[in-house]
């Protein structure tokens, strides 16, 4: 079980290190009704997450049963591998400053500011299916957790870990506006203005890093 935690770690950082996500809940936090609107978001990408988990999660089940263990090391191993690629892919563009498929349109940061309860929930939702990495990284996580060979129970258990792990930049913001909403309003706005001055430097450093790691893990399971 500990080397399962292990693998997951580096994807579950992966999947959890994206600036784009802690920033739009900080603009909710900021805005009308924030805690709300915020709460409503995350539930919304908690809830896409859950989709793709039954989804990959009975076509991954399947293309295991179907192949041997060699099978699965392969199946794995490729999608540490493209997971790796379309990583240091973000990276070069980051550097290049060329626009990422999974960057905002413009002037989004209104938009989101005005989004209404259930507006924030279909953005969440939106915001894990328009994002192909996020897709990866979900895989990922679902076929390590396969190839393990756990039960049924102990599968969901540590898939639903992963989950909210992944929330693990987001979640320390919203309780901390629930507790003190006045105190919070300053460090938010502080913390928001730091990762979108630092967002660039954030996803080319996070994805080459990721890119290698994935991309190393992926050739030698293929080649070993």
């Amino acid at each position: 079980m500990n080397n399962i935690f292990l693998e997951l770690l580096p994807i579950i950082l992966g999947a959890a290190v994206v600036p784009l996500y802690p920033i739009i809940v900080l603009l909710l936090l900021q805005s009308k009704g924030g805690l709300s609107k915020a709460i409503a978001f995350v539930s919304g990408v908690i809830a896409m997450r859950l989709a793709q988990g039954v989804l990959f999660g009975v076509v991954l089940g399947m293309a295991m049963a179907a192949n041997n263990e060699d099978g699965q090391q392969l199946i794995v191993s490729s999608l540490l591998l493209v997971i790796g690629l379309l990583l240091l892919v973000a990276a070069f563009k980051k550097w290049r400053k060329v626009e990422d498929a999974d960057d905002p349109p413009p002037k989004w940061m209104t938009s989101i500011s005005n989004l209404a309860g259930m507006q924030a929930v279909g953005a969440g939702a939106l915001f894990v299916t328009i994002a192909v990495k996020q897709w990866v990284f979900t895989l990922s996580a679902i076929s390590i957790i396969s190839e393990a060979g756990l039960d049924g129970s102990a599968g969901v258990s540590l898939y639903l870990f992963y989950i909210l792990t992944t929330q693990i930049l987001v979640l320390p913001p919203i309780l901390f506006y629930a507790i003190a909403p006045q105190r919070a309003a300053k460090p938010l706005q502080t913390a928001q203005g730091w990762l979108e001055r630092n967002n660039r430097v954030i996803v080319m450093s996070v994805s080459f890093i990721f890119g290698l790691w994935f991309s190393y893990k992926g050739i030698t399971g293929l080649i070993g």
